[in-house]
């Protein structure tokens, strides 16, 4: 076995010492099965008290710090902390996870609780605003959330009796909340005179809609509705901290160590004092307590829980224990029995069985123990305190045989020699003390007064002669003992066995270093000599296990999870049988059961846990050196970047930007865009460069593929194609709907885009955005076609799925690290998928919002490799994967089963047949498969030879990459990197339908001046002649020698002249591409070629340095040189009938020459646009003014080109763009129609030779687009065909006068938009008139209010306020308001400020809905006959505002005017107008 691979021995989690009661209250229940549920540190824990045994729940990333169980007592839910913290929904039975909850807080999540019908779960969060939010934790949904307080929450609660009621309590307050809709509404409780405002740290609810509440004084408060209205005084002598409401009654526990009882109507039972108990102590404080039937655990701040049986509640149980709150630093274990000891800033130190898993004794010391040491023959224990101070006890009776203070910072390192003569003892100060043990623990020297920083690792030899240090700067040291000399002598270090191994430098632990840089977040290290094994833990949290020794940097290892803080230290056991592993901050020893290589987990062992972390027991990814050589084909898919420094969506932005620079006045007209149009008619290419399985066939029998910013529905039979139109950038991904007549694509994009469309009407049917960043690379379909699924390509590469019709997002989860390829779903089981990608391959599990997964175990059947596509089998757990080293993975769930050889290369395609598979690979080659992937039955070679009479085409080259291939209607459809797209009859002959060019830039394009042929040239190194009548093939292709950027045709059409990369430049004969003369001057880029006008006798090369060399055709000789200055020269025309040449240049600069001689001519723009040119293709210049859009300086317009009749002219920028003007362009900023297509930049444009066709060229897409030229006629419409130039309307006469205010209208938001009237009441107006006035908001918009602190108005009396109702109400908006009075049986309905109002028409009379906080701007009515008398309206509001509410919408009822539905929306201002519909 390599020394560089993981070891096959496994370590598997046993047990868990401790409890968190710290910082956390109510998070101790009591199961189904009569186990207690609890957590620590990132773990949660099953625990049954009878068999004495854990399970353990470890899905979680960071410390978990809420718990809730649900009602059926099987389902747990537990909150963690963290920057994005997520809820885990988990079965208490098989520790499977059941949901997932993200996206709804940051920081933490503090409290949690299920409703009594256990279908919502609500949350409470760490942020600034303290958010509640309502979820249904099934689907993983969030339903409802709001602002919680401006203070700390502490606990939370539904009504047993209404799901929509809940309280929340905290610093200073308590809320009753009301769930309407998808809004959550709260209202403060009303103290009033019967008790004091003060912190609320508990709260349980009942019938009647009575609330019992634990304060920070020991009183228990009883609310009923919104009052207080009684106190049981001295419940508890002080804090109470915990309150659970059960089917007996009430249990509370407090700060005063006492657990009291109660009955349903909250009267005393008994009281229980822990602290006098046989396990008590002073000071001990309740955090948790949980009464069930006949039993009532407890757990305390200082990590133990307690059980006490009803019957004899005062003999409490103590079932286990851990360290308090403080930091753990200390961990030894003993050498000779399965005992182990940790010491901890809380003051204590403790000695554990490892076999009976409980505490043996706790020793109090006088400050924080950081470290400890047993001696040799376990008879010492020594201690290191925080104070610097060292104390050695007797392990017999755990009394004090001496006390040295030597130091003065702490003591965090010891270390018994081996023949147990010395202790060695290391403190933050710097150097390591050595006592003699036989001289009672006298001082007798110290060692590393050179130390470079403070002592981080110490380690004896085996025959105690020699010490190793290692200090915190990476310095490595070997000293003599006992006299402490500096070692030189490398050879006589090398002759000496060691005792232990904690040092992370040496060579028998290299592999624990990253192969480049220095050691990263290492903490600790202990090897195991006869296990041949090395336990690391970090400073993540991860406990590592390599193979030992390790001599090779970046050795693989194995990962572990459960620690939510740094490992501090971790030991192997004296029989090595477990390792031992304490967290600093997460106050738990977690022991580990070692099961050596060889050796199976017993059946008892819990199974690897789905887990949301990087890994979990599972081998790392770290090691590439036992890796094939990376392909150069999946090289280039790595790191082939999508990002943009401006996207398309920005340009909406930059628009708004130029606008407000530079408004065009109303009065100033601007011409109307060109009668005439474009519509795409044909598109040559198909992106396989860098895509993969993007090539199916429709149920029509039609192919559908992807090139620059277009899907392609490509007729075979009549060789025609059609287009969906409705993306702005490049197509990165495709996928075909089960029923084969839907696609979705995935694009390029800042908020990247996902299209569902129909293939036969190519009209989108859901546009997916807001989670994907950069781009979408990879789209799969579940089988029933309701979900989707698409993976991100940012960074985290998010994998989201989703319920696409309804446009929601079902889960999503961080994908991997490295890039994924390709993603399918389950077709038996749609909660099921796969990713794969570099180096792994991913089960993933949909567990409510979030996704579950597992990495596939390759085991020794194989080695880890970079996989590119996968299929499912017939059964739900059979899968198939293809490799980059040309084998197929068979895997049976998440295990490899075999292996089989498929192709000499990468695997780039896999399709699933009925009865079988077809998979396409790097060596061009096309193979049928049987449907147990044993045998090949046939193979097809993709050659030039094999071409059927009838292709539209020429191959390039034999055997190119297969990219995508899938079969139907009896062929066998094929994709190239090449751009090429063929079809293969299962005989063998092969139809090449369509093609273009590779990767790389095309930038030279040029149209035949008598013929409907063109050619292109591009940075693939070839030179393309391309047929535009219908037959649109390829007509004849030339290899380059370099990359082409420009090319032109000769006026007699016979040359062809093509500009390259390295400044050369070639003439070849047009029909035979065959050179006639070729010229190197420049060592830029050929940047334009033009021929002169009739008969082409000059030829002008532009250069990207700055020049333009004008060349004789018939000599073949340079006969001047034009030197603009300074920039670039971009583009070049010739004068129609004389020498002159006009010179675009990079700064922006318009230039004329005489050509023939070189020299500058300086003519007036006036006497430009009378010139007759023979082309136009500059951007600058009078005739072309108006083509820069507002935002634009000019330079983002890449080409351009005038019609030959003169009439028109076509442009190309960087967003993707072909604009079509009238000519000349009279500006500025002239109207035009705009096209999209191309996905980047539109790097050149022509017309071809009599005007009936626009032909375009993407750079990167590689797209070759035709245009065809629709003159001034009444156009078919087509599916986002085109729209117009940006420029508003008013330039065609301005707006009404009124829709002009309109438009221009502002709506101020008030600065408080909390109710100030009841929810619900039996007539709006009627307010309670026990209400605070500190509760009411200001009515004013513009200035917002102090904050006030309410006061405890106990005692004061208060003066009587008289209550008024609304009677009549004189107005209604109509000045900025449509369609907004109804009918409603004899009644209209209306709205006026934020009232909406039911005038009855017979009596004049009217009734009023009063629950908007802010002006209503719109209404509508339901006019569906199951919902009759329901309104909707909206308001104006601030999302934004903490203390406000955003712009809703309210269903109500008119027969009664009551709130039927709340619902919070994304509209913000300024415009907070609502459409609302009825369906």
């Amino acid at each position: 076995m390599s020394g560089r691979s993981a070891p096959a021995a496994q370590l598997r989690l046993e047990w868990v010492y401790g409890y968190r009661g710290h910082q956390c209250r109510n998070n101790l229940h009591y199961t189904a099965g009569r186990e207690i549920v609890y957590f620590v540190a990132g773990v949660g824990v099953v625990y049954n008290a009878r068999e004495h045994r854990q399970k353990f729940f470890l899905g979680h990333t960071d410390d978990i710090i809420s718990l809730a169980l649900h009602p059926d007592r099987i389902l747990v839910a537990t909150g963690q902390v963290g920057r994005e913290p997520v809820v885990c929904v988990w079965d208490s039975y098989s520790l499977q996870t059941t949901s997932i909850m993200k996206d709804g807080h940051t920081h933490g999540v503090a409290c949690l609780a299920f409703d009594v019908t256990g279908e919502f779960l609500v949350s409470v969060g760490l942020d600034a605003r303290n958010s509640l939010c309502v979820w249904d934790w099934k689907r993983g949904r969030l339903l409802a959330t709001a602002p919680g307080h401006t203070d700390r929450i502490f606990d939370i609660s539904w009504d047993p009796l209404q799901s929509n009621r809940l309280v929340s309590c905290g610093v200073k307050h308590i809320k009753f909340w009301t769930l309407c809709g998808n809004t959550l509404t709260p209202r403060r409780g009303v103290f009033g005179k019967m008790g004091d405002l003060q912190t609320i740290l508990c709260v349980a609810c009942t019938r009647d809609q009575i609330t019992y509440s634990g304060t920070l004084s020991g009183d228990v408060y009883v609310w009923k509705g919104l009052n207080l209205t009684r106190t049981i005084q001295a419940a508890h002598a002080s804090a109470i901290f915990t309150m659970h409401a059960c089917e007996e009654g009430f249990a509370t526990g407090g700060r005063d160590g006492c657990i009291r009882l109660w009955d349903r109507e909250f009267k005393p039972i008994s009281k229980v004092d822990l602290t006098g108990s046989t396990h008590g102590y002073a000071n001990l404080s309740v955090r948790s307590v949980c009464w069930h039937g006949e039993r009532i655990a407890v757990g305390t701040q200082d990590g133990e829980i307690f059980e006490l049986v009803v019957r004899d509640r005062e003999q409490p149980v103590l079932l286990t224990q851990g360290h308090g709150e403080g930091e753990l630093w200390a961990l030894a274990v003993h050498p000779g029995k399965a005992i182990a000891v940790t010491g901890s800033d809380d003051r204590s130190a403790r000695l554990w069985s490892l076999n009976e898993h409980s505490l043996l004794t706790r020793c109090a010391a006088e400050q924080g123990v950081r470290a400890a040491a047993f001696s040799p023959d376990g008879t010492h224990l020594a201690l290191g305190m925080r104070d610097g101070s060292l104390s050695v006890l007797r392990i017999r009776d755990m009394s004090e045989v001496v006390h040295v203070w030597e130091r003065h910072a702490a003591i965090h390192l010891l270390r018994f020699s081996p023949d147990g003569g010395y202790l060695a003892a290391g403190s933050l100060e710097g150097p390591v003390d050595l006592y003699s043990v036989a001289q009672r623990y006298k001082k007798v020297g110290d060692c590393g007064g050179n130390i470079g920083g403070a002592i981080a690792y110490l380690d004896w030899s085996l025959d105690s002669s020699f010490l190793q240090t290692e200090d915190s700067v990476g310095q490595r040291c070997m000293y003599h003992m006992p006299y402490g000399k500096l070692v030189t002598d490398k050879e006589e270090i090398d002759a000496s066995p060691w005792a232990s191994w904690s040092c992370p430098r040496g060579a028998e632990v290299a592999g624990v270093l990253p192969r480049y840089g220095p050691p990263n977040h290492i903490m600790s290290l202990d090897a195991s000599v006869t296990g041949g094994v090395l336990a690391v833990g970090d400073g993540l949290g991860f406990i590592k296990l390599y193979r030992f020794p390790t001599f090779q940097k970046g050795s693989r290892f194995r990962r572990y999870i459960g620690h939510s803080a740094p490992v501090t230290a971790v030991r192997w056991s004296h029989d090595c049988a477990w390792l031992l592993s304490i967290g600093g901050s997460d106050h738990a020893l977690f022991q580990w059961r070692f099961i050596p290589e060889g050796l199976h987990p017993t059946e008892s062992d819990a199974p690897p846990q789905e887990t949301l972390a990087d890994s979990n027991s599972e081998e790392s990814s770290s090691d590439q050196s036992e890796m094939a050589e990376l392909d150069s084909d999946i090289e280039q898919d790595m790191q082939n970047n999508v990002m943009r420094q401006v996207y398309k969506e920005d340009l909406q932005r930059l628009q708004k930007q130029g606008k407000e620079k530079g408004q065009i006045c109303a009065s100033q007209r601007c011409e109307r865009p060109p009668s005439d149009s474009l519509r795409l008619h044909f598109v040559h290419g198909y992106r396989g460069s860098d895509c993969r399985n993007n090539l199916f066939y429709t149920q029509t029998g039609e192919v559908v593929y992807h090139v620059a910013a277009v899907g392609v529905v490509y007729n075979r039979h009549t060789h025609s194609q059609r287009f969906y139109l409705g993306h702005d950038d490049d197509i990165l991904c495709l996928a075909l709907h089960p029923a084969k007549d839907y696609a979705a694509t995935g694009q390029v994009g800042r908020d990247a885009q996902v299209h569902i469309w129909d293939t036969e009407t190519l009209r989108p049917l859901s546009i997916l955005r807001g989670e994907h960043h950069h781009g979408v690379c990879a789209l799969a379909f579940s089988a029933d076609g309701k979900r989707l699924v698409s993976v991100g390509v940012s960074n985290e590469n998010l994998v989201v799925m989703w319920e696409w019709k309804r446009g929601e997002k079902i889960a999503s989860a961080r994908g991997h690290r490295d890039k994924i390829f390709f993603v399918q779903v389950n077709p038996h089981n749609a909660d099921r998928l796969l990713t794969v990608g570099v180096k792994h391959i991913r089960f993933w599990q949909v567990t409510g919002g979030g996704l579950t997964w597992r990495r596939g175990e390759v085991g020794s059947v194989a080695r880890c490799d970079t996989m590119l596509c996968a299929v499912y089998g017939r059964s739900d757990d059979l899968s198939y994967s293809g490799a980059a080293s040309g084998d197929v993975y068979v895997w049976r769930g998440v295990a490899l089963l075999r292996t089989v050889k498929a192709h000499d290369g990468p695997i780039f395609s896999l399709h699933a047949l009925e009865k079988g598979f077809v998979t396409g690979g790097k060596d061009g080659m096309v193979g049928l498969w049987d449907d147990s992937f044993e045998r090949c039955l046939k193979t097809y070679a993709i050659k030039r030879s094999a071409l059927a009479p009838g292709s539209k085409g020429l191959l390039l080259e034999d055997n190119p990459s297969v990219r995508a291939v899938t079969l139907g209607h009896g062929h066998i459809l094929v994709g190239t990197r090449n751009g090429e797209i063929l079809e293969v009859e299962k005989s063998g002959p092969m139809t090449l339908l369509v093609q273009g060019h590779m990767q790389g830039e095309v930038w030279g394009l040029s149209a035949h001046p008598h013929l409907p042929v063109c050619a292109t040239v591009s940075e693939d190194r070839t030179l393309r002649v391309w047929d535009l009548s219908d037959n649109h093939c390829m007509l004849a292709v030339r290899k380059l020698k370099k990359g082409g950027r420009c090319c032109s045709f000769s006026p007699d059409g016979k040359s062809l002249a093509v500009g390259l990369c390295d400044g050369s430049f070639l003439v070849v004969n047009a029909n035979t591409l065959e050179d006639v003369l070729s010229f190197q001057h420049r060592r830029e880029h050929i940047t334009d070629v033009k021929f002169s006008p009739d008969p082409g006798k000059y030829l002008a090369v532009a250069s990207h340095d700055g020049f333009v060399d004008i060349y004789h055709v018939l000599t073949s000789k340079r006969v001047a040189v034009c030197r603009p200055g300074a920039g670039f020269v971009s583009h070049v025309d010739w004068e129609g009938h004389g020498p002159l040449l006009q010179v675009n240049t990079g700064t922006q600069e318009l230039l004329f020459f005489e050509a023939t001689r070189g020299k500058r001519q300086d003519i007036p723009p006036s006497e430009v646009a009378q010139l007759k040119w023979a082309s136009w293709t500059g951007v600058l210049g009078i005739p072309c003014a108006g083509i820069r859009p507002l935002h634009s300086d000019g330079s983002d317009i890449n080409t351009a080109c005038r019609s030959h009749d003169g009439h028109l002219l076509v442009t190309g920028d960087d967003y993707g763009l072909v604009k079509l003007f009238n000519f000349p362009v009279k500006g500025p900023q002239a109207r035009c129609r705009q096209y999209t297509g191309h996905g980047g930049q539109v790097t050149c444009v022509q017309w071809t030779y009599d005007d009936s066709m626009v032909l375009s060229t993407g750079g990167a897409d590689t797209a070759l687009l035709l245009w065809s030229h629709e003159r001034d006629r009444v156009r078919e419409w087509h599916p986002l065909d085109s729209e117009e130039s940006e420029l508003e309307s008013e330039d065609d006469g301005g707006y009404d006068s009124d829709i002009e205010r309109e438009r221009r209208a502002e709506f101020p938001v008030r600065s408080h938009a909390v109710s100030i009237r009841p929810m619900a009441v039996p007539r709006p107006g009627s307010q309670p008139k026990d209400s605070l006035v500190e509760d009411r908001p200001s009515s004013l918009r513009s200035f917002g209010t102090q904050d006030k602190v309410q006061k405890n108005n106990v005692g004061k009396k208060r003066k009587p306020i008289e209550d008024i109702t609304l009677d009549h109400v004189f107005g209604y908006r109509g000045t900025d308001c449509r369609n907004n009075l109804h009918y409603i049986n004899d009644d209209i309905v209306y709205h006026t400020a934020s009232v909406a109002i039911v005038h009855s028409l017979s009596s004049g009379n009217q009734t009023f809905y009063l629950e908007h906080t802010d002006d209503i701007l719109c209404l509508t009515v339901n006019q569906h006959p199951k919902f009759k008398n329901i309104v909707a309206t909206g308001q104006i509001g601030d999302l934004t505002d903490m203390a406000g509410k955003p712009a809703c919408f309210l269903s109500t009822s008119l027969m009664r005017l009551q709130l039927s539905h709340l619902a919070y929306t994304i509209h913000r201002p300024p415009w907070c107008l609502l459409s609302v519909q009825f369906s």
